[in-house]
Formats: C-alpha cells, structure tokens, sequence
C-alpha cells in the first residue's frame, strides 16, 4: 500500500507537527479529517467570496476567540492575517482589547456586536439566547451572515481543540 501524503494545513503548522514526525504518521492513517479541516478553514477563513462577512471581521473573531482561549499561537496567527489584509494597528488593538460594549470607536458597531457574540459564545458556549441573535440582526447581520459567524466560532473551538491534542501527541512521542 502505497504512503500517503499528509496535506500541510494550519493545524499542522499551529500544533508544530513536522512531515517526519510520529504525530504526521498517525494523521496519515486518516486522511479525509486532515483535509475536511483544512477545508473548513479555507471556507470560514480564507474564502474566495467573502460574501457579507469580510475577511477583516472573520479573522477578528478567530484572532478574539484564540485570546479569550489563552491559545498565543492561533491568536499571533490570526494577528498576522489581520495585518495581511489590511487592517489597521488600531483595529487589531481594538479588538484584542475589546470588552464587551465597550469598543473605542475604531470598531464600530457592526464589529462590535460581532465581537461581542464571540466573547460570549467562546466564554461561555450555549448561552447565546434570541435576543443575542437580534442584536447581531440590529447591527445589520443577515441571518446567513450570522449562520456563517456561528459555524466559524464552532470550527476556531474545534482547531484549537485539535490543536492542543496533537501538541499533546508530539510530546508524548518525543519522550
């Protein structure tokens, strides 16, 4: 049976996995979460048509549900794309900084609910109620944009989960 490549994906950059290591071995037993992950991320991070999300927005809230998490990494990472795409030193620490209904003015009220949305569904999983929904509605989401910023915060959940049980992995390999 011929070996199989593993695809380099952000997962695999972030939890630090090298081609020769243990840990790429094992994902190379499973291919199709590899590239269903990476996948995921292309679609809710790096479209090709943002479609109503911008690209700003979307790595804001990964960049603000990695800080909330305590994950340096995912959030240097998701720093880096804001600076990539444009976005302003201010706006980066706006949003790093962000409490909620309090940005500093360089949000703005769109962002502002949408970083709201995410500090409280990262801190606080299940707790978004209809009236957290209608604000995100007040601030001009459509309800597609607001299916797309849920999938998104469950995907971020699920890589820095991801994340942190590779990184696991290659430690415990490495002993």
């Amino acid at each position: 049976m011929p070996s199989a490549t593993i695809p380099t994906d952000v997962i695999d950059r972030l939890a630090g996995i090298t081609d020769d290591s243990a840990v790429a071995e094992l994902r190379r037993q499973k291919l199709d979460p590899v590239r269903f992950a990476q996948g995921s991320y292309d679609a809710l991070l790096e479209p090709a048509d943002p479609a109503g999300v911008s690209l700003v927005e979307l790595h804001a809230v990964a960049y603000r549900a990695a800080l909330l998490t305590r994950f340096p990494d995912s959030a240097e990472w998701h720093r880096a794309r804001l600076e990539e795409i444009g976005a302003a030193p201010e706006l980066i620490r706006a949003i790093a900084e962000f409490s909620n209904g309090h940005g500093d003015g360089e949000i703005g009220p769109r962002l502002e609910a949408i970083l709201a949305h995410t500090n409280r569904v990262t801190v606080s999983p299940g707790s978004a109620q209809p009236e957290h929904i209608a604000q995100l509605k007040a601030a001009g989401l459509t309800p597609t944009e607001i299916v797309t910023l849920g999938q998104l915060l469950g995907f971020v959940s699920y890589q820095i989960r991801a994340i942190a049980v590779a990184r696991a992995l290659t430690e415990e390999t490495a002993r």
